[in-house]
């Protein structure tokens, strides 16, 4: 789904605004011992690892899997997919700040690259190969205020996405977050999502986030409806994280029938498995994640419709998958405390 996609965004500026909360109503800070200087430390990685980082690019590739299909509610023969690639590249950037609001934007592009074998009732199997190419921006305006005595936050983003061929796509998305707890252990936060979409699944989600740091170093990092990770710092450049994030596979499609009518293709993912991020110098970040990506459907949907509305749609099997990425924020220094 497109809006949990973009609630990334949201709650990374929500990380930003928990973080300030806990320093100002922390205690006077302790004499420097050597715990005190660990602590820090660690709070110093841990701000590295960003959820939005201001350039990153990405590679994807996944195992072939076979798939069922149906079409216009009749069932078609399975399929199989024999090869399934995504490049992605994006950027975000904040470049306002003031001490109540935010203004920055987000522009991304991922390309498709996929071949399949399918075959209709009674003819013999063929292969379908394509590339598609995806891109959105995005202009995103946040606001910070107290609301109940808690410290809350409401953004709004328009946005826009299309294909190499145009724009085709206008959207907005609102959010609304308070914080229920922020200490140096634990954060919490509750709050909505508003899609403004007409093809979107659910126009309106209720969000959740909760971060607790144990004794032991493990960190409970849930970010819902998005992400369920278990994570652990490795030396003081390097994060291990088990555990379970929502993505999607979408584009659109165009001349399917020979006629003008353009498609949308939309597909979630639920990718589970092992995360490892290392850092890379003063700027550069690494990240290796392996597993299993569960995809309980696939739709292709007239653009003037809605996901709900499918012409055609498939249920793809579980599939291994593999990616590696690099990011590049050039406004933190590793090791400053």
């Amino acid at each position: 789904m497109i809006l949990i996609k973009r609630s990334v965004l949201m709650l990374t500026v929500l990380t930003c605004g928990i973080k300030s909360v806990a320093q100002t109503t922390s205690n006077p800070e302790p004499k420097k011992d050597s715990t005190t200087f660990a602590k820090r430390a660690v709070a110093s990685v841990a701000d590295k690892f960003a959820i939005a980082r201001p350039f990153n690019i990405e590679y994807t590739l996944t195992a072939p899997y076979r798939f069922s299909s149906e079409k216009n509610n009749t069932s078609l023969p399975d399929g199989k997919v024999t090869s399934f690639q995504q490049l992605r590249a994006s950027t975000n950037i904040n470049f306002i700040k003031r001490k109540t609001w935010m203004l920055g934007t987000t522009l991304g592009y991922r390309l498709t690259s996929s071949e399949t074998e399918v075959s209709t009732t009674g003819s013999p199997m063929v292969t379908i190969a394509g590339d598609h190419h995806y891109v959105f921006g995005t202009l995103n305006f946040t606001y910070f205020s107290t609301i109940f005595k808690k410290r809350s936050f409401f953004s709004s983003s328009f946005f826009v996405d299309g294909s190499e061929k145009q724009l085709e796509r206008i959207k907005g998305i609102f959010t609304g977050t308070m914080v229920l707890k922020a200490n140096q252990k634990t954060k919490m936060t509750a709050g909505f999502l508003v899609n403004l979409d007409a093809s979107a699944q659910s126009p309106v989600i209720p969000t959740f986030s909760y971060e607790h740091k144990f004794n032991n170093g493990l960190i409970v990092d849930i970010a819902l409806p998005r992400t369920i990770y278990l994570r652990k710092f490795i030396a003081n450049k390097g994060r291990i994280s088990l555990g379970t994030a929502l993505d999607q596979t979408s584009f659109y499609l165009y001349n399917l029938d020979g006629s003008n009518q353009k498609y949308e293709y939309r597909q979630l993912d639920i990718n589970s498995g092992l995360v490892y991020e290392h850092l890379l110098g003063k700027h550069f970040m690494l990240t290796a994640k392996s597993g299993v990506k569960l995809s309980p459907e696939g739709r292709i949907f007239k653009k003037q419709d809605s996901y709900a509305d499918p012409v055609y749609q498939i249920g793809p099997d579980p599939a291994f998958y593999f990616n590696i990425g690099l990011s590049f924020n050039p406004f933190t220094l590793f090791g400053k405390n």
